[in-house]
């Protein structure tokens, strides 16, 4: 049996311990992300720490994947990490999969749609915000305009999460719905990066928080081409 060595794993690229909790990974990611994105640190010349940073927070804070990856690495758990394990099914009736499709239909009316409408109506324009604010940060109408659309990006993101939570998603949108827990998480944590930069004008915010933002939107599109291969 292979023996679990933090040597060049997920675990050692965030600079964490493999019993870890969610909490300390998340604060091990900011850190790690602060340090190493190439806009924030000038003397970093590519992005592979990063991206490897990217990977390995993104495999280890979602608890199915890092329970299969602790498998695969030879660390062995009693049950998936952070979750109750499963008990063995039998094949499922064919009515089963009817009702299947039809939890998927209504996740899609109640959870997906309007999730995705919520996180693009503020996703979209990020850039164009910080654009109008680049002319004078230090302009107070241009900051309040600035504080009153993070306000609005907070609401946005406080609906999407109550609409996220609140079914339960059917089994063949696992991945979609994985997706959009990975987009909610980094789109909250870019929120809050932002509203630091209204607060001292730090530029590693502001940098941060675009980057988080930048990762948030890359796992939304994901999330759009995983439900249209579903649906195909």
């Amino acid at each position: 049996m292979k023996h679990f060595t933090e040597k060049r794993s997920h675990y050692s690229t965030l600079q964490v311990d493999h019993r870890a909790n969610q909490l300390d990974l998340k604060r091990a990611y900011r850190t790690l992300v602060k340090k190493f994105h190439p806009d924030c640190n000038h003397q970093i010349g590519n992005h592979d720490d990063i991206a490897a940073i990217n990977v390995a927070y993104e495999i280890l804070s979602n608890p199915q994947t890092r329970s299969s990856y602790d498998r695969s690495i030879g660390l062995d758990r009693t049950r998936p990490f952070g979750s109750e394990a499963r008990p063995e099914t039998r094949r499922k009736p064919y009515s089963s999969y009817v009702d299947e499709d039809r939890k998927l239909s209504i996740w899609i009316k109640q959870v997906y749609d309007p999730v995705l409408n919520s996180l693009s109506a503020i996703m979209d324009v990020l850039d164009e915000k910080i654009d109008d604010l680049a002319a004078d940060p230090f302009d107070d109408e241009l900051m309040d305009n600035f504080q009153a659309y993070l306000e609005e990006c907070q609401s946005s993101y406080a609906k999407a999460q109550i609409l996220f939570r609140h079914h339960p998603n059917p089994r063949s949108a696992a991945g979609i719905a994985a997706y959009l827990y990975h987009c909610l998480n980094h789109l909250g944590d870019g929120i809050e990066e932002l509203n630091y930069f209204t607060l001292n004008f730090d530029d590693r915010h502001l940098h941060t928080g675009q980057e988080l933002w930048r990762i948030a939107d890359e796992m939304r599109e994901c999330a759009e081409t995983a439900m249209s291969n579903l649906l195909n």
